[in-house]
């Protein structure tokens, strides 16, 4: 399960902490698949149940984040409540009765637009197929994972088609970079990359931008990439758009999950469907 990091603070001490909690894409899949009554549910009685569903510990069910003089659950203000509102935005759900009345599936509204509705599902299809997909490379090895990244940049474009545009340098005295990319057959131009395989919930910080950068300029290379199954920290990714030598691009997990759906690597085509209208030149008769 993908999660993602929120901030709470302890009631009597004030202090400021970090709290894993699932990420919005999961939590907006779970939503659309709660069991929803006649007479609609309630952020706080889905709350309840997705706290449930995601086996939160009593830290992640009872975190708290102060808002004006009060102390409000971060599940329920900061994850599920947005949640509900985009989806509502979306017109996935409705609220009939207006604020703070109970939602629905705004399954009238899809079964309307049959186009609307399938672009709905592939979406959802696509999300799934990004959660699955870096799992799945989670479950590999380091190696595995350098050897992929190179060959999703080589798909992407870059280096080229011609054999050798690629290459894994990754292992014992890599100097941190684990892969090359040759922009040109004759090697002027070239793209350090390093792979970060991480565990679900982590956050790359500032020192491995600042490190790679160093590995960087040690070995010559004025362009670099970073590809991780996680996500980077606000101060990461300001620190790789503060470098302009070399120049620092960062692609994480979900990006990463997202362009190799894009340039099919680790995927394959299962079924396609076409959608057809009324031609109407066809019926067009010649009155002359």
């Amino acid at each position: 399960m993908e999660t993602v990091i929120k901030k709470a603070q302890d009631p009597i001490t004030e202090e400021e902490y970090e709290i894993e909690l699932p990420a919005h894409e999961v939590v907006l899949k779970a939503i659309l698949e709660l069991d929803y009554p006649p007479d609609g549910i309630r952020i706080i009685e889905a709350t309840n149940i997705l706290s449930e569903k995601f086996q939160l510990s009593d830290e992640q069910r009872n975190a708290k984040n102060k808002r004006g003089e009060r102390y409000l659950d971060v599940f329920r203000y900061d994850v599920v409540a947005p949640a509900f509102n985009y989806l509502l935005k979306k017109e996935e759900l409705k609220q009939p009765g207006g604020p703070k009345t109970p939602y629905f599936l705004a399954l009238a509204a899809n079964t309307l637009n049959p186009e609307k509705l399938i672009e709905e599902n592939y979406e959802r299809s696509r999300e799934k197929l990004a959660n699955d997909l870096l799992q799945q490379i989670k479950a590999n090895s380091p190696p595995f994972f350098e050897k992929l990244v190179v060959n999703l940049l080589i798909a992407m474009g870059y280096g080229g088609s011609w054999e050798g545009a690629g290459e894994i340098t990754g292992g014992p005295g890599d100097g941190g970079i684990d892969g090359i990319i040759y922009l040109d057959k004759l090697g002027l131009d070239v793209v350090g990359v390093q792979a970060k395989r991480l565990t679900t919930g982590s956050n790359i910080g500032p020192s491995v931008i600042n490190e790679f950068v160093g590995a960087l300029r040690l070995n010559g290379l004025g362009k670099g990439v970073i590809i991780t199954t996680a996500s980077f920290s606000s101060k990461a990714r300001a620190s790789a758009e503060g470098s302009d030598n070399p120049k620092i691009v960062l692609i994480d997990g979900e990006q990463l999950a997202q362009l190799m759906i894009d340039h099919d690597v680790g995927v394959s085509i299962e079924k396609t469907y076409e959608i057809k209208r009324v031609d109407s030149d066809y019926f067009a008769e010649n009155t002359e």
